[in-house]
């Protein structure tokens, strides 16, 4: 029998448990198929596709070693799918499972009623994951399969972001995708650059040396999250001195937090769709377009989305941070806001990104806590060097009227010259949107405060788990 492998989320040979259940049923076809309503959605981005399809080429290559070359088509799923089954007689298919969203989950049932009627087996199993613990208690990650491939197959080109009608997305800073890079970036972690990790992973001039920079490729799966749990275990295991046990252990404390939001949006356990709410917020859109483009006069939020324009990502911490100003002072649809975002984040995963975006929001879970980006940039940038480097129009202002230039007795011909007026008064802003959550919430009967804490606890700052 011949056996479809239909790679999505998982661009990678090791440590896949679809493609080694497939090597065993018989040749195989390895198929990435890229669906233009999903790329159209208002999720993605150019920045994404270049990162898939980087990591396309790198898994093209491995597969070809193997002597089974990636069969690459574009189009729709059913229509796709049946085309290569019937002509290349292929008796089921087999992929890893997709996180709970709405368009993933209609897609998977129209394929399911195809697959039946078309008497085709459809094999769906979970992405690997590892229980925390010593390196003794992570089962090694599953080798390389040995295939046979199906023969006479047309591999097909890897469209272009322009092929594919994406908007032009510059990103000058962006990750590059393919196993390869994931592999340098967790050894290079693991081995120098993550002794840090444990007290600079917040510090946003800190933090993109100090972090592990691997969500893009755990979104993605280029690496598997049960792999660098294996990796992360086993340097812990072997006792480094310094700061090395700590960084460790905090980066594993990330890991098990990823693991535990990937388990609970899975599609047997996700519930009701992370991106539906039961309203949509009024909002201006001259106002989101400010914080979208950084132009808020809110120095450190402007630095911050300015910063995630040309790398296509955040730390946690910052994350959080402009998602709650967003919604919360400047009164933004999250949803709206949401999606700005998750174009802009190379390692979007909606069944992560949606469910904590909506725990900052204040649409889910407990009260919402409240950023102000005055107080993030004082203790954050004290020195105003991040800040300074997105926003170099505020180059005169002096250090200490920075993360404030309203206050700066030279501001007259800066503010709404060069650099605009803010848009809204943090201190206040903060303030009116503590009453309204608790004007809110009392309304539904629910708390009648908000909290004063101006640190999220991890499961409101951890949106898409960046580490």
């Amino acid at each position: 029998m011949n056996v479809l492998v239909w790679f999505k989320r998982d661009l990678r040979l090791h440590d896949h448990p679809a493609l080694t259940l497939a090597a065993g049923m018989g040749p195989v076809l390895p198929v990435y198929l890229v669906e233009p309503d999903l790329w159209a959605g208002p999720e993605a981005s150019a920045r994404q596709w270049e990162f898939v399809a980087e990591s396309l080429e790198d898994l093209r290559d491995a597969l070809a070693a193997i002597g089974a070359p990636l069969v690459v088509r574009m189009g729709d799923a059913v229509e796709v799918l049946s085309g290569l089954c019937r002509r290349y007689n292929i008796g089921r298919i087999v992929s890893h499972a997709d996180s709970g969203t709405a368009w993933t989950r209609a897609s998977t049932l129209r394929l399911s009623d195809w697959a039946r009627g078309a008497g085709i087996g459809w094999t769906e199993i979970p992405q690997p994951v590892a229980a925390g613990g010593g390196a003794a208690s992570v089962p090694p990650s599953l080798p390389v399969p040995v295939l046979r491939a199906v023969e006479g197959v047309e591999p097909g080109l890897i469209p272009t972001a322009r092929a594919l009608r994406l908007a032009a997305d510059p990103c000058p800073h962006r990750q590059l995708g393919g196993r390869a890079r994931g592999l340098e970036l967790m050894e290079s972690f693991l081995s120098h650059r993550g002794e840090v990790y444990r007290t600079a992973d917040t510090s946003p001039l800190l933090a993109e040396r100090a972090s592990s920079r691997l969500s893009p490729h755990l979104a993605w799966g280029t690496l598997s999250l049960h792999e660098v749990t294996g990796a992360t275990a086993a340097r812990l295991a072997e006792r480094p001195g310094g700061r090395w046990g700590g960084a460790m252990t905090n980066f594993q404390a990330s890991l098990a937090a990823r693991m535990d939001a990937d388990l609970a949006h899975r599609p047997d356990t996700a519930g009701s769709d992370p991106t539906v709410t039961h309203h949509l917020r009024d909002h201006d859109s001259a106002r989101l377009a400010a914080w979208a483009a950084g132009e808020t006069g809110l120095p450190f939020l402007d630095a911050s989305m300015r910063y995630l324009r040309a790398t296509g990502w955040l730390t946690a911490r910052m994350r959080a941070m402009v998602t709650s100003v967003a919604t919360h002072q400047l009164g933004l649809d999250w949803q709206a806001s949401g999606s700005h975002l998750a174009r802009m984040f190379t390692d979007f995963d909606p069944g992560l990104f949606w469910p904590q975006l909506r725990l900052v929001a204040g649409e889910a879970g407990n009260l919402p806590v409240l950023w102000n980006p005055v107080k993030e940039g004082l203790g954050k940038d004290p020195t105003g060097a991040f800040t300074r480097r997105w926003l170099p129009e505020l180059a005169a202002v002096p250090d200490s009227f920075l993360h404030q230039p309203w206050l700066w007795p030279g501001a007259r011909g800066l503010l709404g010259q060069r650099y605009p007026e803010p848009i809204v008064n943090p201190a206040a802003a903060v303030l009116a949107a503590r009453h309204r959550i608790g004007q809110d919430r009392r309304n539904a009967g629910g708390a009648e405060g908000i909290s004063r804490r101006n640190r999220p606890p991890a499961s409101q700052s951890q949106l898409s788990l960046p580490f």
